[in-house]
């Protein structure tokens, strides 16, 4: 069966936190094709009313669907952004964060992602983490089981990832949980990355 996995982009979001895993999901989708099976994963991008948004740095993504209407994913990937507040107070952000989480089978975040999710009141009483430089600003936000020095937290239904590329080290994680470990490095080989199962970090 194909996983479907929807990454919501909204404006300000961070390419490389939606980017990341987006190649990591096609790179093992693709490895299985190779292999002869059917494809593992199909990736949407979804927007707050399946606007246009403009990414950090001023790329703009057209020809999105609605998360709003999207329904039903495996695994939802909410990125983060540089101006959190901003995100914070879009209330469509918050809108489109709850539709997809409540009907995910799966839920994760990227860096600063965790603050949407905190904000949904989505990891208040859950292991988390975010970019390290942000990790105590997670705690002030309600979020008592923030962790620093982890790429990845898996708590369940819900994983949180650490800044940036640790996204895509979070995406292998999904690999390996839905395809096996051998899969997962496989990945990361063909996309040119160390990546090892275990989510410590071990350098800064």
């Amino acid at each position: 069966m194909t996983a479907r996995i929807g990454i919501l982009v909204y404006d300000g979001f961070d390419i490389v936190d939606a980017g990341g895993p987006y190649e990591v999901f096609l790179t093992a989708s693709r490895l299985a094709e190779r292999d002869g099976d059917a494809p593992t994963f199909s990736v949407e991008l979804v927007s707050p009313g399946g606007h246009d948004v403009v990414a950090y740095g001023g790329m703009t993504l057209t020809a999105l669907g609605d998360a709003d209407e999207s329904r039903d994913y495996d695994v939802v990937v909410i990125p983060g952004t540089i101006d959190v507040d901003a995100a914070l107070g879009e209330e469509v952000i918050g809108a489109s964060v709850r539709t997809l989480a409540d009907e995910a089978e799966l839920t994760t975040s990227v860096c600063t992602g965790a603050f949407l999710l905190a904000k949904q009141g989505l990891i208040d009483d859950l292991p988390a983490t975010t970019h390290w430089e942000d990790v105590d600003a997670l705690r002030e936000a309600g979020v008592a089981g923030a962790v620093d020095g982890m790429r990845w937290v898996d708590a369940g239904r819900i994983i949180t990832s650490g800044g940036l590329t640790s996204g895509m080290h979070m995406a292998l994680h999904i690999v390996s949980l839905t395809l096996g470990e051998p899969m997962a490095l496989r990945t990361a080989r063909q996309l040119e990355m160390d990546w090892s199962p275990d989510p410590a970090r071990t350098a800064r």
